[in-house]
This record gives C-alpha cells, structure tokens and sequence, in this order.
C-alpha cells in the first residue's frame, strides 16, 4: 500500500501527521509552487547582498554585533561560522524521534519561503529525513528565544560536513556518513545559516511529543479510573450527564460521559446498588473534575502546537527586497506557558492515580481486602507500590515549578527576555514519563482489586481490559517480585494497549462523546 504524501510548506501540519512524516507512515515532499516560492525568496537575500544594504543576519553579525556590516566576499562564511559558534549544546542526547521531528517541522517553516533558504538546502534536509540520519542533539543549552539556537546548530552541523548522525540505531561523524551516501557538505549561502538555527522546533518537536503522549496517559487515566471505581465498588452517579451541564467544561463533560459508558451494565456496579454509602472520596467522585481539567489544558496546548507547526518562525523575514523584518517570530513564549500549563496538568493525573492506588489498600470496601491480599503479616502485599508512586508523584511536584516564569539575559543584553521553553518541554516530557508509570502499577491494583468481586461480570469494556491485563500478570496471593509485574502494566500503558480493546468497532462507538473530535489526535 502507497505511503500518502504530505506537501512541505502547503498543507496545513498537525500532530497526527507530524508524527506519520516521523513514524515514515506518511512521504513529505516539496511541490513545484512551494520550491518556485523557495527559489524566489534565496534570489531576493542574493538581490539584497549585492545592493548593500544592511540587513540583520544576511549582510551583518549576529546578536549583539547586529551593527557590524559584513562584506559581500564574506557572507557565505559567516552562515558556517554562525553554526559552529552556536553549537554549543551540552547533556545527554535527545531521543531520535525528537531529532527527527525537529528536522520535519523546520522543513515545513522553511518551504513556507519567506527565510532565504536554498532549494539544494532543503532538498539535503528532505534527504536526512527520508533517509532517517538524524543528526545528534544535545538536550541543554536553549533558552527559548532567539530561536533554539544551540539545539538547532546542532541539527545542521551535518549540513556542513561536521556533527554527528544516527544511522541503523549507531552514531557516526558526519563526513563518513555523507562520504559512504556519495555526497559532500553543503556550502550555505547568505542568510542560510541563520534561518536554520533561529526558530522554536527544539521547543515544538517537544510539544508535539507531549500532546501525543499526554493524551495517552489521559485516555489510560479514564480507563484505570473507572476500572478502580467498579473495583472499589464506588458510585456512578458523580459522572451523570444532568450534574455536569450545570458546569459545563468540555473536559469535564467529555470524561463524565466516557466514565458512564465505561461502567455500564456491570453486574460489580449492580451489586451494591442499595449500599449505605453517601458519596465516595475525591479521587473516584471527581475524576470528571480532575482528570476534566487535564484534558481542557491538553486542548490548549494541542490548539498552540497545531499554529506553531504552520508558522514561520526564524528571523529576520524575508518579504521581499524593500521589507524584511527582524521581529520576535522566534521567541517561545506562546508554547512555553503552555508546555507549563501541560506539564502540571501530567502531574496532577499522577496525584490521583496515586490516591486512588492509596485508596485500593486501604481495606474498606467488601471483599477487598487490605493490601490486596487475603494473608497480610507474612506478606506485604501492594504496599509498596504505592511507595514508588509516592515518590514519583512527589518528584512530579518538583518538576512543576514553570520554566517559563525564569528569563536570564544573554547576548550582552540583546536577548534581555527569554521564554525557557526548552526547559518547560524537557520537564514536561519527564513527568509524563513519570506519570505512565504511576498509571501502570495504579493498573496492576485495579486489576488485582477486581479479582476480589469474582464471579460477578464487569462491565464489557473493563471486563476485556481486565482480560487484557490478567493474561500477563496473575493474581496474587503471596509476595512476589512486583518489580516484574510492574513493568508488564507500565508497558501497556505505554503502547496503549487498552486502547486496542477501545477501539474495537462496537466499544469505539460506545465511549464516543460530544466531544469526542475535539479531544483526539489527528
């Protein structure tokens, strides 16, 4: 079956196919108006160096050396010498798949044709992308403005013939990459340089990765919760549709809806229909409140990310010979608060995983008993579990601190406000990481929990994800090494296994809300 083709600079870029480009589910390619567009924007730069003119980035330094006018002779080598001098990047390596998007989403800026850039350019980053060489990244050293400078640097040294590239899972220099490919180092002609490095695609390759991992842990969230409360034997009358039009947030409405689909025509809900109990704890009776919020915060960096991903963000812009324009197209600051936004809102799913994980050992509720076994004294049971997402939870709470309330200036003042969205981005992909664990040992509880009503029948939904999670990880009755187990439950968290038995045509159809298209990835 034929790969579908997305045309750089033309078609509007999502995260679902941001992430199709990256996962090669989906060809990007430059159409013949998008290349005439990129000729004829490198022709107006040429046309301005031969006239003289001053302008920031092409024809003088960088910077607080934006005064110093650079001769004609002198231009090419100053785009090369900008990427050198700006690859100053330190720390461990970004992941692959982060590299790469960063290198599909400064192709969709760049083909936009207001940055200067050559066809050949282009055509060399087309190659690293179709090819997966993906250049080696360092994580720190941006500070979210004037572009990511030192990541992106980073990205291009291969363009120059220096740097370092993955190929096949191994790192290799550059040149002997190129050399074994039957090519040479690009020389980069004026303006060049800068339009590579200036731009927020560090910032944004993070956020894409954010929303999609994020809305993962929120699916899962919903999924884990509602299966703790038909386990915990908790009420379903918190999640009706009549309460939540009286507060009428989409997120809350949309995760109320899916929590009574979810639990319905349960024989466990059933059973204890006639209880004496009032209401339940705040983490089972506001998981429409909570897990709600997340979502709504979810939404808005979803809806940021979407306009970034189709902006031109380099400077200075190239309109034409008499307007070029040195603006602040590249300062981070719009996904920066949102990536703090995202990130308290990971955190916050975590810290009602880990009460409603507390809760389950609590020993309270029929038939389930303390630390989810039957004989506690010689054995532990699930207490220590919930230590681990004690610490994680509480770790989470130290990564939350915004990046983006920090700015230090650099560039001898030039650069006087930052964004640390960088940072923001990097802390946010953390604590999901964090937060997927948290929601898989909250899996193993729920599911050890439910065991506990046999042989009264879930709900068909939780009955098939139960049904899921038990053919990997037993009942039980003694201690083990949980460590294993744990494992097992964080992975299906994170392939999103669950979501397997959800998208089955007939449970799909049943957890489709209102809302439904809003909060999806597409």
């Amino acid at each position: 079956m034929e790969r579908g083709i997305f045309l750089y600079g033309e078609e509007h870029l999502t995260v679902g196919k941001a992430l199709a480009i990256c996962a090669g589910e989906i060809a990007g390619d430059l159409s013949v108006e998008a290349r005439a567009k990129v000729v004829k924007s490198q022709q107006t730069v040429e046309e301005i160096v031969a006239k003289g003119k001053a302008v920031y980035g092409i024809n003088t330094g960088f910077g607080p050396l934006c005064t110093t006018l650079i001769s004609e002779e002198k231009t090419r080598l100053l785009q090369e010498n900008i990427l050198k001098s700006h690859s100053v990047g330190v720390g461990e390596s970004v992941p692959d798949d982060i590299s790469k998007l960063m290198l599909i989403l400064k192709m969709n800026s760049l083909a936009q044709g207001y940055s200067g850039i050559a066809e050949t350019t282009l055509d060399r980053i087309k190659w690293h992308i179709d090819n997966d060489i993906i250049p080696v990244v360092p994580s720190q050293g941006s500070v979210g403005a004037s572009g990511d400078l030192a990541p992106l640097s980073h990205l291009f040294l291969p363009l120059i013939g220096l740097g370092e590239v993955m190929e096949n899972g191994k790192k290799y220099d550059t040149l002997s990459v190129l050399h074994k490919h039957g090519l040479a180092p690009l020389e980069l002609g004026p303006k060049e340089g800068l339009a590579l490095i200036n731009g927020t695609q560090f910032i944004l390759a993070y956020a894409v990765k954010v929303v999609d991992r994020l809305h993962n842990c929120l699916d899962h969230a919903d999924l884990i919760g509602a299966m703790m409360v038909e386990a915990l034997l908790g009420s379903s009358k918190p999640f009706r549709p009549e309460l939540h039009e009286l507060r009428p947030f989409k997120g809350n409405q949309h995760v109320a809806a899916r929590m009574t689909a979810l639990l319905s025509d349960s024989e466990v809900m059933t059973s204890h229909a006639n209880c004496t109990r009032v209401q339940d704890p705040y983490s089972l009776r506001c998981i429409p409140q909570v897990h709600g919020a997340s979502r709504n915060a979810w939404l808005h960096l979803k809806e940021l990310v979407e306009i970034e991903l189709n902006s031109v963000t380099d400077n200075p812009v190239i309109f034409d010979v008499d307007l070029t324009i040195s603006g602040g197209n590249f300062h981070g600051q719009p996904l920066a608060m949102a990536l703090d936004y995202a990130c308290l809102a990971a955190s916050e799913i975590g810290n009602i995983s880990d009460r409603r994980i507390y809760l389950s050992l609590e020993g309270t509720v029929d038939n389930v008993p303390k630390l989810l076994m039957k004989e506690t004294g010689i054995n532990s049971g699930f207490m220590i579990p919930q230590y681990t997402t004690a610490a994680l939870a509480s770790e989470n709470k130290g990564l939350c601190f915004p990046a983006s309330a920090d700015s230090i200036p650099t560039s001898l003042g030039q650069e006087d406000h930052v964004s640390m969205g960088s940072i923001g981005g990097r802390k946010a992909y953390q604590v999901i990481g964090n937060v997927e664990k948290i929601l898989g040992i909250e899996l193993l509880c729920a599911a050890q929990a439910l065991d506990f009503h046999r042989p009264l029948k879930s709900s068909k939904i939780i009955g098939e994800m139960h049904d899921l999670v038990i053919k990997q990880v037993t009942h039980a009755t003694v201690d083990r090494v949980f460590a294993l187990d744990i494992e097992k439950t964080i992975n299906i968290v994170k392939e999103g296994a669950l979501l397997s038995v959800v998208r089955q045509e007939e449970n799909y159809s049943t957890l489709k809300t209102n809302h439904h298209e809003l909060f999806e990835v597409y």
